[in-house]
């Protein structure tokens, strides 16, 4: 039975391109950091992926609406960021909506994972994290937000975001905090 585990959530190519590069470069630097703790620990890393088809048949109303074509499977776009290390071994879950748990095998991975509680790191912090978050704790999962590895396009909502699920849906905490939660 594990701990911990971290829950990655889209670190891909098309919704990092958006962010400026310093804050991109800390994310990334941030969040090796948090999977190499995690890996040193024993704790299991789950990658999330948003990934849809090209004619957009399984996208949500507002990308067909909108003809919005990202995170397109097998296009670069899609992938995870060159700069992370995603291991043969680490968990990965596909999915089509903000949360993770949505139309996924998240629960099963987690049920046979059997973590005491889960660390959320990714982006956005207002969209994907948040319904995740909250979906994770409507399933009575206690939730750690890796707050230096989480960022969003949109720093207003993040920071509301934040402050709405800090002390409610999970704790918001530091790496060096997380580190010694799995210790």
């Amino acid at each position: 039975m594990a701990t911990n585990c971290l829950i990655i959530i889209d670190m891909q190519n098309d919704f990092l391109d958006r962010l400026e590069d310093e804050g991109l470069a800390s994310l990334l630097r941030n969040l090796n950091q948090l999977i190499d703790m995690f890996r040193a620990s024993g704790c299991p890393v789950i990658w999330v992926r948003t990934l849809f088809e090209p004619d957009l048949s399984d996208a949500f109303l507002e990308m067909k609406d909108r003809q919005i074509a990202v995170a397109i499977r097998g296009t670069p776009g899609g992938a995870i960021h060159s700069d992370l290390r995603p291991l043969d071994d680490d968990r990965f879950i596909d999915k089509k909506r903000y949360s993770a748990f949505f139309g996924t095998d998240l629960d099963r991975v987690l049920d046979e994972l059997r973590p005491d509680e889960i660390t959320l790191a990714g982006v956005n912090t207002h969209a994907c994290v948040r319904m995740t978050a909250i979906d994770a704790y409507q399933r009575d999962r206690r939730v750690l937000l890796a707050s230096e590895c989480i960022d969003s396009l949109d720093a207003e909502h993040a920071r509301i975001s934040m402050a709405y699920m800090h002390n409610k849906i999970g704790l918001a905490m530091t790496n060096a905090e997380i580190a010694k939660a799995i210790a």
